[in-house]
């Protein structure tokens, strides 16, 4: 080996060895963020886990070394507790669905307005229902939707109806409640993805003789889907694990899984049966990324 050959290979060693080092530091950036997440999220939801395995005991929350599947058996034999996980699937799907339809077009008009003030207005519109709390929007709701409220007697007023309309304390109540919190997170979740779809795509379908809707329905819409799994599986999962929307807008009629976490919590004292309806919910939307997982997949041709 010459000298020139040994100086460049020990100037690629070097090279590689910086760069290494430089790669590592950059993980001391990702630490923070770890640790966080490891002391409130890991070690919590594990802590649940585990005690959702111990015997129910009214005001004790120690965890023991005695396992049992007790308590899971007991939800899943008794149907208060099964249709609760159904009901709660069933409106976290119509929600996601109800969002989507109305989220798609109000996000597509943003992605496509290039005039900076309207662009900015149509913004502002869907970010200002994000910045009241979410019980001062229930309430709201409440005044618009209830027997008395301005819908049903702006209805008997006009001579529509002669009695008030069944608008809350049931399941439309809760879906539309909870569509009116997500529907912000459905539509931000899509702007990106339809504002990166280059026109020429479009315009190369319209030149081949596709019309504007064939354009939209082959082109545009498949090359959304990403925006469209990802912004529903965030409205299906703030849909299951809600529990101000159910307990306002269902009147505590309409029970789902987040009911009964704290009425076994807060009101029972049951930490251990409570912590396995927790579990069981968790699983549930675990359950729901794999299946956004798999539908990614599928709608990427098979690329992950």
């Amino acid at each position: 080996m010459s000298i020139s050959e040994g100086r460049i290979l020990t100037r690629k060693a070097g090279f590689s060895v910086s760069e290494a080092f430089g790669g590592f530091r950059l993980w001391w950036l990702v630490l923070p963020a770890f640790l966080f997440f490891l002391a409130f999220f890991l070690v919590p939801v594990i802590s649940l886990l585990a005690i959702s395995l111990n015997k129910t005991v009214p005001g004790v929350v120690t965890l023991t070394s005695n396992l049992t599947l007790d308590n899971f058996v007991r939800i899943f034999t008794r149907a208060i507790y099964y249709e609760a996980i159904i009901r709660s699937i069933v409106i976290g799907v119509v929600v996601a669905a109800v969002a989507l339809a109305l989220g798609y077009p109000l996000a597509f008009l943003i992605a496509k307005t290039e005039h900076p003030t309207r662009n900015t207005i149509l913004m502002v519109l869907v970010l200002s229902a994000m910045q009241l709390d979410m019980v001062i929007r229930m309430y709201g709701l409440m005044v618009l939707m209830g027997d008395t409220g301005l819908i049903n007697s702006a209805l008997m007023w006009l001579g529509i109806t002669s009695a008030p309309l069944p608008l809350m304390y049931n399941t439309f109540g809760v879906v539309v409640g909870l569509v009116q919190v997500t529907l912000p997170f459905m539509v931000l979740s899509l702007i990106g993805i339809i504002r990166a779809i280059h026109p020429s795509l479009e315009e190369a379908a319209r030149s081949l003789g596709a019309t504007r809707g064939e354009a939209f329905r082959k082109v545009v819409l498949p090359l959304s889907m990403p925006g469209i799994l990802a912004g529903s599986l965030l409205v299906f999962a703030l849909s299951i694990s809600s529990y101000v929307v159910p307990a306002l807008m269902g009147g505590w009629k309409v029970v789902v899984l987040p009911i009964h976490i704290y009425q076994q919590i807060a009101e029972a004292g049951r930490w251990q049966f409570g912590a396995a309806v927790a579990a069981v919910l968790f699983v549930t939307s675990l359950i729901a990324v794999f299946v956004y997982h798999r539908a990614a997949v599928f709608t990427s041709g098979g690329r992950t």
